[in-house]
């Protein structure tokens, strides 16, 4: 999932200063999930707009998936005649929820949300960055844990010498150490034999920005 957190409320009410008229787009996926953009959060913040901002929301909706073209598309018809009489968007999901919306109504957006990481929920309020989309997965080899994403180092053979009783240096030994994560997943899964193999540095040019996949096109 995409986490997100809500940005300061007084950076957003500053974001807003020039625009009089908005539609506010929340999302019903990882916005929600996180509560920074599902319904009840719009409604929230529509609440805040009317009490401390001079300006005018034309509509509101949560998209499906805001950053699914298809569906954002599809919602924002059904309220055309806003969007075009709208001078701006307040868009409440990650950053690409943000880009799909400027890039279908071709105006401002403005973001309530700051996209932190791709991770995992323990519980809603608490989560864990566990995957760094790297684009060459080596969780077979490491026991299900990502060195990349959980080691502040990202090393491919570790641990190194900066763990004391299984915490990371890094961050004053509050983290788990990645690689002794690993060597005790591989120890239960009787795999200790994977945890010698000698890793070669990562190709980052696979995960060089921005990436594209497109299946869409047929062989030649």
């Amino acid at each position: 999932m995409i986490i997100t957190e809500q940005k300061n409320i007084e950076e957003i009410m500053d974001n807003l200063e020039k625009y009089k008229r908005i539609i506010v787009v929340g999302c019903d996926l990882c916005a929600t999930a996180c509560q920074t953009g599902g319904e009840e959060q719009v409604k929230q913040m529509i609440e805040h707009l009317k009490e401390n901002w001079d300006g005018q929301v034309l509509n509101s909706l949560t998209i499906e998936s805001t950053c699914d073209v298809r569906l954002t598309k599809r919602d924002l018809k059904k309220i055309q005649e806003d969007v075009e009489n709208a001078d701006a968007f307040l868009v409440m999901s990650c950053g690409i929820g943000c880009q799909t919306v400027a890039e279908i109504t071709t105006k401002p957006i403005i973001p309530t949300n700051n996209t932190m990481f791709i991770g995992q929920t323990e519980r809603i309020g608490k989560y864990h960055e566990f995957c760094k989309a790297c684009g060459d997965c080596l969780l077979a080899e490491t026991g299900g844990i990502c060195p990349i994403t959980r080691c502040a180092k990202s090393l491919l053979n570790g641990p190194c010498g900066g763990v004391v009783d299984g915490k990371c240096e890094v961050g004053n030994y509050v983290n788990d150490c990645a690689w002794n994560l690993i060597y005790n997943r591989l120890k239960e899964l009787d795999q200790l034999a994977v945890f010698e193999i000698l890793r070669f540095p990562k190709n980052y040019v696979i995960s060089n920005n921005p990436r594209n996949i497109d299946k869409t096109r047929r062989p030649a």
